[in-house]
């Protein structure tokens, strides 16, 4: 079994497609999963776990690409689709009933089944081709469906660690992953996002690092980036090809987009 791997960009055709809400799954108090369907979608393809599509908020019906352009947009990864059919999942931060979330958090939240919105790209991928030695994923809630996707593309025999941050046991997001990979929750409680997955990938010294290959992901508010390379291209010396240090987005801007 080999172990090389690759991440190879991969360019896409970028289509802009109108889609409805479904359906909507809370899997905690504040993450909700969506499932978006439409004949549009036909042809929808994903080819990288960390992608990005985005996702348009039109405020009536808009009878024109340039006009579903227009309206409000956020960045999100998607998670699964199929024949007709999309599911992405939204971390809600804020209230919606206040007005204090997001767009993006506020329509996933209480938008009514049937509401139109738009779904642009991917218009480009990172694709992990061949097999790590060993996988290291960590990030927050916006992190998720990247780190889910991460995982299904684990075989039986994978090895490695994924750290998920969130609030507190009540929110923790639950990752499948081969036997030979820990999750682990990482509450942050009352400290800013992304504090606690920082201090935890600070506590990872050199001796924790895996044998071989490794490939790493870190992604969460802008913060994380720091630690994240701190961690990986530093004290554990892997390559700045093998690895994605992100930030998802960043505190107090709403319009932030994660870089590709």
């Amino acid at each position: 079994m080999t172990s090389a791997f690759s991440l190879e960009p991969t360019g896409l055709e970028l289509r802009f497609r109108r889609v409805t809400l479904a359906a909507r799954e809370w899997l905690t108090p504040s993450y909700v999963r969506v499932r978006l369907q439409g004949d549009e979608l036909a042809g929808f393809a994903s080819l990288g776990a960390d992608d990005h599509l985005r996702i348009f908020f039109p405020d009536g019906d808009p009878q024109s690409v340039e006009e579903l352009r227009a309206a409000p947009s956020r960045e999100y990864t998607p998670l699964a689709w199929g024949e007709g059919w999309l599911e992405l999942e939204f971390a809600i931060h804020g209230d919606p009933a206040a007005g204090t979330a997001g767009v993006a958090a506020a329509w996933a939240a209480t938008a009514p089944l049937g509401a139109l919105a738009g779904v642009g790209g991917p218009r480009g991928s990172k694709v992990l081709t061949g097999r790590p030695d060993a996988w290291f994923l960590a990030g927050d809630e916006t992190a998720v469906p990247a780190m889910r996707r991460f995982a299904g593309a684990m075989d039986a025999d994978a090895v490695g660690r994924i750290l998920v941050e969130v609030t507190d046991a009540a929110h923790e997001l639950a990752i499948d992953a081969p036997a030979g990979v820990v999750v682990e929750q990482v509450h942050r409680d009352d400290a800013p996002a992304g504090a606690a997955l920082a201090a935890r990938l600070d506590a990872l010294g050199s001796d924790d690092r895996p044998a071989g290959a490794v490939f790493g992901f870190v992604a969460a508010e802008q913060s994380i980036v720091k630690p994240g390379r701190a961690l990986l291209l530093d004290r554990w010396g892997l390559s700045a090809e093998h690895v994605i240090v992100k930030g998802y987005w960043k505190r107090g801007e709403t319009e932030y987009h994660a870089p590709h």
